[in-house]
């Protein structure tokens, strides 16, 4: 004999009496919502993984990159500092900066927003970012990652940082 129920999230479950076989039918994953469910799960418990831990670990795996000065956008970056000086603003939020996720029951899809030094080849750089996230996603995760979509919204020159500091670099007159 087979028991359905109705859970509050809107998933569907299904118990046989006689056996501890569970199915649940997990609605699709948006941006930063509902968890990916990996195929591995068995009779003794189920695995599922938020899109903000996808996030977190494509932000780890793109700075881990040299040649990636920052990521997000101008604006994106201004709140993000702002945030992190406010106390408790910066902890526990899942708002990676320029990073943005799908993920599905098995399969996720990553968007980048990047700064680059001046001087670093875009494209190989872009590929390296590629490369280290979809290792990372797929090593810690098990997902299978179908994309990661880079965009370079900046250069970082080092007489930004100049400029940012002051202007305490060599001065013209006396």
């Amino acid at each position: 004999m087979t028991q359905s129920s109705q859970t509050d999230s809107g998933s569907t479950r299904s118990r046989e009496q006689e056996g501890t076989t569970e199915t649940t039918a997990i609605p699709e994953a948006r941006t930063g919502a509902s968890p990916a469910r990996l195929a591995d799960d068995t009779s003794q418990g189920k695995t599922t993984i938020s899109a903000s831990v996808v996030q977190k670990i494509a932000g780890i795996a793109t700075r881990e990159i040299s040649g990636v000065y920052a990521m997000g956008g101008g604006v994106s970056r201004a709140f993000g500092a702002i945030r992190e000086r406010i106390p408790g603003g910066g902890s526990g939020t899942s708002n990676v900066s320029g990073v943005q996720v799908e993920v599905g029951e098995k399969q996720a899809a990553v968007d980048l927003d990047i700064v680059v030094e001046y001087g670093a080849s875009i494209v190989e750089l872009a590929r390296a970012v590629r490369r280290n996230v979809i290792q990372g996603v797929e090593r810690m995760c098990g997902l299978e990652v179908t994309e990661v979509n880079i965009a370079v919204n900046d250069i970082h020159l080092p007489s930004d940082e100049e400029a940012d500091n002051g202007g305490t670099g060599s001065s013209r007159v006396e």
